[in-house]
Formats: C-alpha cells, structure tokens, sequence
C-alpha cells in the first residue's frame, strides 16, 4: 500500500551502516492530521502519537470504542501494532509519531518479568507522562540536528520508552529481572574492546547487547551498573577521546578523523566537541599545539 507523504520512511541517518532499510528500533516524524474522517496507517510497529500545538477537539476511534475529547499539547495516543484508528478533526493538527520496533517491545517485556499476558501495548488515548514526553522531545531534537548521537542513542531511547510504556499501562509494579546479576569482567572487557575496534561505524545498541551475549534491555541496565554511564555515552566519549589522539598526531585532515571516529562530518564531530568537552576543534587544537 502506498504511504500518505505525511507518514514517510524511517530517516537514511537511522538506517544501519550497512545501508539496510531494517527499521530502527525507534524513529520519530512529524506529521501532520488533516481536517475531517482520517484513518491512521497500519504499521509495523507500535506509534505513539504526541500532540504538538493548540488544543484540538477530536473524535477518536478504535474498533468498537469510541471517545470525544480535546487534544492537548504533550498528550499522546498509543496505536499497536497492526492496528488503525479513526480521527475526526475540526481544525488541521500536527502530531508527533514516535515508532517503537516491537522488538524491543517484547524484549522489555521480558526484561521486566511482566508475562506473556501482558506483553502487549493496549491502546489508548490522551495520556499524560513527563517521562514519555521527555524522550518525544529528545527524538525530535536528534531528528532537527540530524541524529549526531546516531543510532545508539536512538536505540537507548527506544528501551527508554518502552519500558516506560509499560509503567505506565501495568497495574502492578514490574520485577526487574537485572536485580542482583552483573556484566562478568570478561563479557565487558569483549565490548569494550569490540567497540574500541569499531569506532568508525555507526554502533547500534543491539549490536553491543550481542556481543556481551545478552538481551538488549538487560545489557543497556548492567553496561550502566559496571561502568556507571550509559552505553552511547561511553560510545561518543571513546569517539572523542580517538579523535584528540588523531588531532595531536597532526597528520590527518578533520574529514579523516571524523570518518575514522565515526562521525559523519567534520561539522558533525566539531558540534559533538563542543557539546560534550565544551571546547571547539580549534580550541583542542591549540591546546595541543601549547603542550
């Protein structure tokens, strides 16, 4: 079925280094919501719909159930997989649709000891969670910059998010399977080394999970446990940290180094200097240069 050109493809920059069209664990687009009757598109994934903008009064739909109400600014529907629903709107909207793999759906399910019988996202409409807004905003801001935290960030967000989901919709408290266990000195020294050994890609969290040999949402919780910061974040220290190396060597242009690094521009590893050292490419330059 052809896609409305308000419902595009996931973004080239979430797409694996091997140029799959695999879809991300999480992607986001804007979209916007004519006036009138508007069935939503059947995707293959679970999709958060957030408000953005003035309040809208809406008559919404899903199978048999049907609800009026108003539309506010952060609230946001929840549309499993496979399914549609029905909007009536009076005025244009804009909504933001987070798009959440139902691979890790199933995998936080687990992680969090929630069952089989509640393994599935129920629908639901004109939720308020600051969490959850939280995470829209982040997609929305990686999505305006271009994504320079990559897919790793992306793909923590996306457990972020789901396991907040299911918080959200539980009656009962969750059971976090990772209580008591550890990541083995040798299963972090493997990662470690792999990531080390692949800086100038662009590294998904699934495939670090693979390499320690667990699950996605149990390895993203013990990375953080051993080593006290979260994965895409010690992934973009390690990348600066090879890229002031390359920078004192003095032999490669800032093209190279930021191919070699894996960033995908110069402008890109220099937006990255700034906003996690605080000092620009010129500035560790010269501080190089001064030792």
């Amino acid at each position: 079925m052809t896609r409305p050109a308000c419902y595009p493809h996931p973004p080239a920059a979430l797409l694996n280094s091997a140029g799959s069209h695999d879809l991300p664990l999480l992607d986001v687009l804007t979209s916007p919501v004519p006036v009138g009757l508007f069935n939503s598109p059947v995707d293959a994934r679970h999709v958060l719909c957030l408000h953005l903008g003035d309040p809208v009064p809406v008559s919404y739909g899903a199978g048999r159930y049907e609800r009026q109400g108003v539309r506010l600014h952060g609230q946001f529907c929840v549309v499993p997989v496979g399914s549609s629903t029905r909007w009536t709107l009076t005025r244009p909207a804009t909504s933001l649709l987070l798009r959440l793999s139902p691979q890790i759906v199933n995998d936080t399910a687990e992680a969090m000891n929630l069952g089989r019988q509640n393994t599935l996202l129920a629908p639901a409409i004109h939720i308020r969670d600051p969490q959850i807004e939280r995470i829209g905003w982040m997609m929305q801001a990686e999505d305006h910059d271009a994504y320079p935290g990559g897919r790793i960030f992306a793909d923590s967000l996306a457990v972020a998010l789901a396991a907040r989901l299911f918080a959200v919709q539980s009656r009962k408290p969750a059971t976090d399977t990772v209580a008591g266990r550890s990541l083995p000195a040798w299963r972090l020294r493997h990662v470690i080394d792999y990531v080390e050994a692949h800086l100038d890609s662009d590294l998904s969290l699934t495939e670090l999970a693979a390499v320690a040999g667990f699950s996605l949402s149990h390895f993203k919780s013990l990375f953080l446990q051993a080593t006290g910061m979260p994965v895409h974040r010690y992934v973009m220290e390690r990348r600066l940290h090879r890229a002031r190396q390359l920078m004192a060597e003095g032999k490669q242009s800032m093209t190279d180094i930021a191919m070699e690094t894996g960033f995908t521009h110069p402008s890109h590893l220099a937006r990255s200097m700034r906003r996690v050292l605080g000092l620009s490419a010129a500035e560790i330059r010269g501080g190089m240069a001064s030792i």
